[in-house]
């Protein structure tokens, strides 16, 4: 059985969290560094994510941890869905 999908570029990513409330921060070289404020907490997350046409595993693995994804796999599910 293979695992959820994770041929995600940079701009697939960024396109699928900025429809969930992360905001587009700024932009520095090839990383856009988006912001997410939770409604209930006010804890405001970054997350950086390189703008490749192919993240790399580790570097997808470290954008779920950003994000605050307690199961990489379906992290990874929830991007492909909405991507």
């Amino acid at each position: 059985m293979s695992g959820p999908p994770r041929n995600f570029s940079g701009r697939e990513i960024v396109n699928v969290l900025t429809s969930f409330s992360y905001r587009k921060d700024r932009q520095r070289g090839s990383h856009a560094i988006l912001k997410y404020t939770n409604p209930d907490t006010g804890e405001v997350r970054t997350v950086t994510v390189p703008l490749h046409d192919r993240v790399k595993i580790g570097t997808l693995q470290s954008i779920a941890d950003q994000c605050g994804a307690e199961d990489f796999d379906a992290w990874c599910r929830w991007i492909d869905d909405h991507r």
